[in-house]
């Protein structure tokens, strides 16, 4: 079967000028409709699941970094992932792409011969014979793959969302007790009755097993302030408390997802985030 490939390119004539290229160097490759942004990126990939991605990092809306991590989070389990190549008019950018574990990269405008030799990475790689899972961990070679693309590309688009400290910084004071206004009142929470921190809109939800607090903080600056051994990032949006945690059942889609002791809710466990939750 013909592999497909989708572009995403904000610039006509960059974008038919790649087409044209790629249907000389590689008829059999079956080109999708060109996508302008990488909003729309990210939805053709899901549905389309073509075996080749060219991303530029600069588009409105998402750039390529972000469409990357949103297409490889929401990525099926056991699929292998799109050869992701970045086309990028900055020589800064090409050195972010091999640090995210692109398959390669191509500076604009596009030359025919530095084309080929990215044409004959992707060949290689969609050669490549599919992976078995490993009787240890269950995950296949690809999985794993994909769970470090999936790091790299959060590390490189904001690094608090990993929720390890920066070595550099200076120590932030550790959260002890959360405060909020509800209304005319001021609300006092301590830190050890909190279940649950999750980003929503500008603020950040604060659950404990029968309250709700809204704070005006950032989660990513309220990362620092905890105790990585005691609250887990489990999603880029929610963090949870460690010894809260009920199950974490996966769905037939492979999406894991766990519930806590005193919520009713289910969260949703990111790839990125799933080895805190692999059996001893």
């Amino acid at each position: 079967m013909s592999p497909t490939a989708l572009i995403a390119e904000d610039e006509p004539l960059l974008a038919q000028a790649l087409c044209a290229e790629l249907q000389r160097s590689w008829p059999a490759l079956i080109l999708l409709p060109v996508v302008a942004d990488g909003h729309s990126a990210v939805q053709v990939a899901l549905q389309a699941r073509p075996q080749v991605l060219f991303l530029d990092i600069r588009m409105p809306g998402q750039s390529g970094l972000e469409a990357a991590a949103e297409i490889a989070e929401h990525w099926p389990a056991g699929l292998p992932f799109p050869a992701l190549v970045f086309v990028t008019a900055y020589d800064q950018y090409a050195v972010q792409a091999f640090e995210a574990q692109a398959i390669d990269y191509l500076l604009k405008p596009v030359r025919p011969e530095r084309l080929e030799r990215t044409l004959d990475r992707i060949r290689q790689h969609l050669d490549r014979p599919t992976a078995t899972p490993n009787p240890t961990t269950h995950h296949t070679t690809e999985e794993q793959q994909l769970q470090a693309l999936l790091g790299r590309l959060h590390q490189l688009l904001e690094p608090a969302s990993t929720g390890l400290p920066d070595a550099s910084a200076t120590p932030a004071e550790p959260l002890r007790l959360i405060t909020a206004s509800v209304g005319a009142t001021l609300r006092v929470v301590p830190i050890e009755q909190v279940l649950v921190f999750e980003a929503a809109d500008k603020y950040v939800r604060v659950l404990t097993t029968d309250t709700e607090l809204l704070l005006r903080t950032p989660l990513k600056d309220l990362l620092p302030r905890l105790n990585p051994d005691e609250f887990w990032q489990v999603h880029r949006g929610t963090v949870v408390r460690a010894s809260a945690i009920a199950e974490a059942v996966r769905s037939d889609n492979g999406k894991l997802s766990l519930s806590l002791h005193g919520r009713p809710e289910r969260w949703p466990v990111s790839r990125l985030h799933e080895h805190r939750l692999r059996p001893l």
